[in-house]
């Protein structure tokens, strides 16, 4: 990993939260309802970590214009972030 992905693994791994949704993410795209039920993260949180990891360059939103139903995937750097997480 470059010092970018780096950095960016170290933010997402002092997260619970950012780390268990990366998790989710990987290998598929998901909506957020999704996300928090595979995770157990609440509902009203979910919408702040994954505003967190697309602003970050982790994770990005492919239909951004709609307004329920958003779908989210792990960039290439939350990809190579994934791999490395621990179980």
């Amino acid at each position: 990993m470059d010092d970018e992905t780096l950095k960016k693994y170290a933010y997402v791994n002092i997260s619970t939260y950012r780390t268990r949704a990366v998790k989710s993410l990987k290998d598929d795209i998901k909506i957020p309802t999704q996300i928090a039920d595979e995770t157990g993260i609440r509902r009203n949180h979910i919408s702040k970590v994954l505003r967190e990891l697309k602003e970050s360059g982790v994770a990005e939103c492919i239909n951004e214009e709609a307004k329920r139903g958003r779908i989210y995937r792990l960039t290439s750097v939350g990809e190579d972030i994934a791999e490395n997480l621990k179980d």
